[in-house]
């Protein structure tokens, strides 16, 4: 990457793209991430456009792709299919997840494509093991829109996708015989459990097949087709076949048969271990192009998605395509990359692009109900994903992002709640809350003045919040809350029997409380916002507060007092250590399970014990003031209870802000970002998350936190010195400049002296009510953000937030988040 940064042309000064800059996909490492530990998939994708008549065609520019094709590995953990190790090559799959935890082997990776050589048609090793390759050192390479490796034996592989479709090439050492193999039954989790094939004698294969999620419980049904026949007639098949295994007791023997076109393997209840597929050969040619088509609705629909959006087969159409719609994504942020540190420049860039992966466009590809509303899938999760990808994707592409949140409402139509965590267009597992309610409210907060512009009926978005809040689904496990429990304590109690028969996971009392209160939030902002009844606004402004339920204040850990703890239906507490699930505990993850008997999930009461961003003021009044609050989140970082990768604790850099310290805030903020991420294959602190870690960072470097359902923004110090934010929507461009920029500033550590503390801002020219936050509507209002940084720690220690009356962010207990001040 620092030899692209050297070759850097940016010439134009007020931050807009011109002929003579740099493409910005050019500064983007797709390989972050894809070590152990990220889940990142570095396939090609293509970014496309749907309107409100939800069409799409390749040259359109949004991201968020159905098909993600690319390579699969032999060796777990494999979320996303893709190690960037030396594990050998299984397939090149058409659908991967990005950056999720869930089952390790994977999820999707369905029907694979492997090239062959040196085999007789009959004896080829077809066998997934069998066949199984290593890769060429160092081959692996990737743009957006664009992924190539080579294997040992020299075939070299590319693809490049659009929406729904793409192309797969293999380029062959000889003239052949050369062979690709089209695997039916193995998916990356092996879950196969049923589905056809069948082979036209022209060179087309249709596939259906029927596998397990991977963050679920239930099976879906996927469709392919691929082409063999370019309109050129250039790769002629000389023979084809299909092969499966002799029996299911020994399914690794495996008996091939030439000129048949069929398989059918009916729906088991069970994972069957079947091996199968389809096997065709080529001569005279070093190069087979594949075409695909990927739906969930049919074969036949797959075969028409490849034939609508890559009806010339033209590879470097295809791949121009999708770059130049990747170039406007990343266009929405500006830079000068000539002035702008590398590392930052590469990081900027290389997280916008994994926060515009998922959720994933899979319009026209419902197969649950007829809607005229887009269906977007791959909420995985909204637990994940509400801290900050749906914020960025409010202030970059307030157009998508009324798409996902119709996905959201259209979810409610036809189940009665809104989705949490949709994972392969079924019902993932609930983390938490129902954190789809946030975005949900988030999105009535900034854009439900005009939300018909943006085609999202208000009316619908508000009954979906309420159902969501008041009703208590039969299995609040999949979907939906425990509100039967939540408005009868007014907290979630432990071992309580709900009498109306609704089941769930009975664990993570305290996580789910704290969440719970996060989602009435939400309703109360929209109610606010919407201008719902003052009934409605006082309920949910009480509920929001219900956190404090289950605040015991007699635990003690490390010498500080008060933490969040399970509560019994009599009001008593039940101890948890609060360093329990935490990464100095050897039961760190605590995730899903009977056997959590902590009270959180995935994380600690050390960390969600400062989880409340409706009432900040609330948490530091419970923990003794800010003469306790700040040293005990110093301790919180210093003790090692923090780690980047996981989601609850993504606002607490900033947390000083409520304190009255933002100086704080952007010391911890430099130390976090240059301590636990990086431009490596291990370069992000656990799984990316669906963008969760990808959009974090975005945020971390233009120096701003989202506030939840709300207006506001923490502000931190950017570590750029100038950047423009532009909204097509809205048809702004918010320029921000930081005077008195300081490289050396750039550390985990940054030298005394170093100018990292904000001094002032200016909001077009007029000084803002506060150093410690600005609002939303000033981030995409389309003027001028100034904002001066100094390096005098004392004075900044002393000038806090400012003097101001609205100095310190808003919270509920002290009249924050209101037209009117104040809560009922």
């Amino acid at each position: 990457m620092a030899s692209s940064l050297s070759r850097v042309l940016w010439c134009c000064a007020a931050l807009t793209a011109s002929a003579d800059a740099v493409e910005l996909t050019s500064l983007v490492n797709l390989f972050i991430g894809t070590g152990s530990s990220g889940n990142a998939f570095p396939g090609s994708y293509l970014v496309c456009s749907v309107s409100f008549s939800l069409t799409c065609d390749a040259g359109a520019a949004i991201p968020h792709a159905m098909a993600k094709v690319g390579i699969d590995v032999s060796t777990a953990p494999r979320q996303a299919g893709y190690l960037h190790d030396n594990s050998s090559i299984t397939g090149i799959s058409l659908m991967h997840n990005e950056g999720t935890g869930g089952n390790s082997d994977g999820g999707y990776g369905i029907f694979p494509l492997f090239p062959l050589i040196d085999c007789s048609f009959a004896s080829c090793p077809v066998d997934i093991n069998v066949r199984a390759a290593l890769r060429a050192n160092n081959t692996d390479a990737a743009t957006p829109g664009y992924f190539t490796s080579t294997f040992v034996n020299n075939i070299k592989l590319e693809t490049t996708s659009t929406r729904r479709a793409g192309l797969i090439r293999f380029t062959y050492p000889t003239t052949g015989p050369n062979f690709v193999v089209i695997d039916l039954t193995n998916d990356l989790g092996r879950s196969f459990s049923g589905g056809t094939l069948s082979i036209a004698p022209a060179g087309r294969v249709q596939l259906s097949g029927t596998f397990l999620q991977s963050y679920g419980l239930s099976n879906y049904t996927a469709f392919a087709c691929y082409d063999f026949t370019p309109p050129q007639g250039s790769q002629p098949i000389s023979q084809f076949g299909t092969y499966q295994s002799t029996t299911l007791t020994s399914p690794n023997n495996i008996t091939i048969t030439p000129e048949t076109t069929n398989l059918n393997f009916p729906f088991t209840a069970t994972v069957s271990p079947e091996q199968a597929g389809a096997l065709i050969s080529f001569t005279n040619t070093k190069t087979v192009v594949a075409r695909f088509g990927v739906s969930m609705i049919s074969s036949e629909q797959a075969c028409s998605n490849a034939e609508e959006e890559v009806p010339d087969w033209d590879f470097d159409a295809v791949q121009s395509a999708s770059a130049s719609a990747w170039e406007d994504v990343l266009e929405r942020v500006t830079i000068d990359t000539t002035t702008e540190d590398p590392t930052v420049v590469e990081l900027l860039y290389s997280s916008l692009y994994r926060a515009s992966l998922v959720p994933a466009n899979f319009s026209g590809e419902n197969p649950y109900w007829d809607s005229p509303y887009a269906f977007w899938d791959e909420f995985f999760c909204s637990w994940d994903t509400f801290r900050t990808v749906h914020p960025l994707l409010s202030i970059l592409d307030p157009v998508e992002w009324a798409q996902i949140i119709n996905a959201y409402v259209d979810g409610w139509r036809h189940t009665g709640y809104i989705p949490e965590c949709r994972a392969e267009t079924q019902p993932g597992y609930v983390q938490g809350g129902d954190d789809g309610m946030v975005p949900v409210g988030d999105f009535a907060v900034k854009y439900g003045s005009r939300a018909s512009e943006l085609g999202v009926p208000i009316d619908d978005l508000y009954q979906a919040l309420v159902d969501t809040a008041e009703n208590t689904p039969p299995d609040w496990y999949t979907i939906g809350r425990q509100n039967t429990a939540w408005k009868t304590f007014n907290y979630i109690p432990t071992n309580w029997v709900d009498p109306s028969g609704s089941v769930g996971l009975p664990t993570r009392e305290g996580s789910r409380a704290l969440e719970y209160a996060v989602g009435d939030f939400a309703v109360r902002q929209a109610a606010i916002a919407l201008n719902q009844s003052p009934d409605d606004i006082a309920k949910y402004s009480n509920r929001s507060m219900n956190f404090v339920n289950m605040w015991d204040p007699n635990v003690t850990s490390d010498g500080y007092s008060g933490f969040i703890q399970r509560r019994y239906t009599n009001g008593t507490f039940a101890f948890s250590d609060p360093t329990a699930c935490s990464p100095v505990n050897d039961d760190f993850s605590c995730a899903r399970g009977t056997d959590n008997d902590i009270g959180f999930y995935e994380s600690s009461s050390w960390e969600y014990s400062f989880f409340a961003p409706q009432s900040m003021s609330t948490v530091i009044k419970l923990m003794g003031g800010p003469d306790t609050f700040v040293p005990r989140v110093d301790h919180y970082f210093a003790a090692g209870y923090y780690y980047a990768g996981n989601e609850p604790g993504f606002a607490m850099p900033f947390a000083y802000n409520y304190a009255n310290r933002p100086d704080l805030t952007s010391l911890r903020v430099r130390n976090v970002v240059y301590t636990q991420f990086s431009a490596g294959i291990d370069g992000i602190p656990g799984n990316d998350d669906s963008g969760a870690m990808a959009s974090l960072l975005v945020f971390d470097i233009l120096g701003l936190y989202p506030v939840p359902a709300s207006k506001q923004l923490l502000v931190g110090s950017p570590l750029l010195s100038a950047f423009t934010l532009r909204n097509d929507f809205l048809g702004t461009s918010t320029s921000f400049t930081v005077t008195g920029f300081d490289k050396t500033g750039l550390s985990a550590t940054p030298p005394a002296g170093a100018a990292v503390y904000v001094k002032s801002i200016k909001i077009n020219g007029a000084a803002a009510a506060s150093l410690c936050w600005i609002n939303w509507d000033d981030v995409v209002g389309g003027g001028t953000v100034e904002i001066e940084v100094y390096g005098d720690a004392t004075a900044a220690a002393a000038a806090g937030c400012g003097d101001g009356p609205n100095a310190l962010p808003d919270s509920l207990e002290t009249g924050g988040f209101s037209p009117t001040g104040g809560f009922d």
